[in-house]
């Protein structure tokens, strides 16, 4: 993967969607590095909106509505929980100038948040980028169990009652090859972001203050998935 710096251009809002339309992206060493760094990975991560598996005890807690799933309400809340250590990642590469540049972009509306709040609190949810039919996932959190999950279902459906055609998630992790997320070579992605940025995808084809139901959600994302027996 390469790794320019950033000391050649600065990053602004506008050059951060170029990149992303040019198939990079960027990250800092850590929270306390100021600096940042542009990545292109070899092999790019993504989860196909038509194969995104389920499953059965998540279905089951997804269905159950216990968490409310809220649309673009708390992003200093996301991105504060994406921040925070959490198990199996004791530090994290979100510093100053991601949350000024990722904040930015949130005002722009071009930035999103899928939240679970239980309970009044916000307890899980993560956060990416919008653009045309793409939709970049940054990163994601919960403090209590399936709540980072119940999220990802609920964005799934979202771009997928919207139109959207490419979910990326940068890398796949243990974590998310459990919800179908692959590999594809940087060739293959560039082809599928150049459709994907064709196409114009519909974040608030459901409106933000709208509830969905945990079983409309479902019953979209599994017309074209997989619910099964497994438990990630």
């Amino acid at each position: 993967m390469s790794r320019p710096h950033d000391h050649i251009v600065e990053i602004t809002p506008e050059v951060l969607l170029k990149a992303y339309a040019c198939g990079i992206f960027p990250m800092a060493e850590s929270a306390e590095d100021p600096g940042l760094y542009w990545i292109e990975p070899e092999r790019r991560g993504i989860i196909p909106l038509d194969a995104f598996h389920i499953p059965a005890r998540l279905a089951r807690t997804v269905r159950s509505g216990r968490f409310e799933i809220r649309i673009d309400s708390d992003f200093d809340g996301v991105i504060d929980g994406c921040a925070a250590p959490q198990e199996g990642r004791s530090k994290t590469w979100i510093n100053t100038r991601i949350r000024a540049l990722y904040g930015a972009l949130f005002q722009r509306g071009r930035c999103h948040t899928v939240e679970a709040w239980r309970d009044g609190r916000l307890v899980g949810g993560l956060y990416g980028v919008r653009l045309g039919g793409a939709f970049f996932g940054e990163s994601m959190f919960h403090t209590e169990r399936d709540a980072s999950k119940v999220a990802l279902v609920h964005l799934v459906a979202r771009l997928k009652a919207g139109g959207f055609r490419l979910l990326d998630t940068q890398f796949v992790t243990s974590h998310l090859s459990g919800f179908g997320a692959v590999e594809v070579s940087r060739r293959q992605y560039h082809r599928m972001l150049e459709q994907a940025l064709d196409a114009e995808g519909d974040f608030y084809f459901w409106p933000a203050d709208l509830t969905v139901d945990g079983g409309v959600a479902l019953q979209l994302v599994s017309q074209t998935s997989k619910i099964g027996c497994s438990t990630p």
